[in-house]
């Protein structure tokens, strides 16, 4: 821990274990905290925020610009005591015991999802090595299931177990993944601002949960771009000696929400070529442009109109949109 007062002198500086914390901020005045965002970060925010100090969150990556030399805790701190009083320090939000539930259902959910394609891989390599080849998606995966039961008696016994357990593992994994999903819809619909969210095109109840439970505060950020740019959906700028070069996107910040941005993007242009919606502004973009680069571009203009809606507090209006 590592304390100055209002002329920027060292008053303090001593090491505190976990059980001694709240102790000692408890003896002392209403004060600025800055802490380095991550796992617990935002439990120790809501309990030093009860004891009315003024809590910060901050990235781990902008604090270390402010270490001098070393790697240690004491350096650690005197940076993140120096870098929570730069005026142009970024700040994260501390959410709420309520936000930190529904996001450990989406991770949950992801989890379970990649399990859930291991465990499909892993059917379709072994029954593979038999003969037994079905086309992707679930369409295929149950063909393969089929199949597999149809010539079990003349496949090894052993082998025949392993390929049973597998399966049984994926339908309980759908199973839980199912459950999930019901909680997070049923929160979805109680949630005022994710029902917002869901009116755009391309943002369903996962995608709307997630953005309103991670985003605690929209009005942090200065503007849609800004919003954008913090899901790494913008282009990465690389410029010296006064010429500018824009390098994809930068894919930094919230990767889970991202992936589900684009997804949602990838199934709005599939909805506009199927119904050849020539004047959208999807659908004009494709005529010139990969359709990969197209998904990403449309899920930077989500992200933007989502931002919108939450720091404005307004509803989405479809043809306003389109205008």
């Amino acid at each position: 821990m590592h304390g100055i007062d209002a002329c920027g002198k060292v008053v303090v500086r001593k090491p505190l274990r976990r059980g001694e914390v709240m102790k000692f901020f408890a003896s002392l005045p209403p004060c600025l905290i800055g802490i380095e965002a991550c796992a617990t970060a935002h439990h120790w925010g809501r309990e030093l925020g009860k004891l009315g100090h003024t809590v910060r969150l901050m990235p781990p990556a902008y604090v270390k610009a402010y270490v001098k030399r070393g790697k240690t805790d004491a350096a650690d701190a005197e940076a993140i005591c120096e870098a929570v009083t730069r005026p142009t320090m970024r700040f994260v939000a501390v959410k709420s015991m309520e936000q930190q539930g529904v996001l450990m259902l989406h991770k949950t959910r992801d989890l379970l999802v990649r399990q859930r394609t291991m465990l499909i891989n892993a059917l379709r390599g072994h029954l593979a090595e038999f003969g037994i080849i079905a086309a992707q998606g679930t369409a295929g995966v149950k063909a393969a299931i089929e199949a597999f039961h149809a010539m079990q008696d003349s496949l090894p016994t052993l082998a025949g177990k392993a390929l049973h357990g597998l399966i049984k593992q994926m339908r309980v994994v759908a199973s839980e993944i199912d459950k999930i999903e019901e909680q997070i819809l049923a929160w979805h619909r109680n949630n005022a601002a994710s029902r917002r969210l869901a009116g755009i095109s391309g943002i369903g109840p996962i995608t709307a949960s997630a953005i309103v439970a991670t985003v605690s505060d929209a009005t942090l950020f200065s503007s849609g771009r800004s919003f954008a740019a913090w899901l790494g959906l913008t282009p990465r700028a690389h410029s010296s000696g006064g010429k500018e070069k824009l390098i994809g996107i930068s894919k930094q910040g919230d990767g889970y929400i991202r992936r589900l941005l684009v997804i949602g993007a990838t199934a709005v242009i599939r909805r506009a070529r199927q119904d050849n919606a020539s004047k959208s502004w999807a659908a004009k973009l494709l005529t010139r442009k990969p359709a990969r680069l197209v998904a990403v571009a449309l899920a930077n203009k989500t992200a933007r109109v989502a931002w919108a809606l939450l720091a404005r507090n307004q509803a989405y209006i479809a043809h306003v949109g389109a205008a």
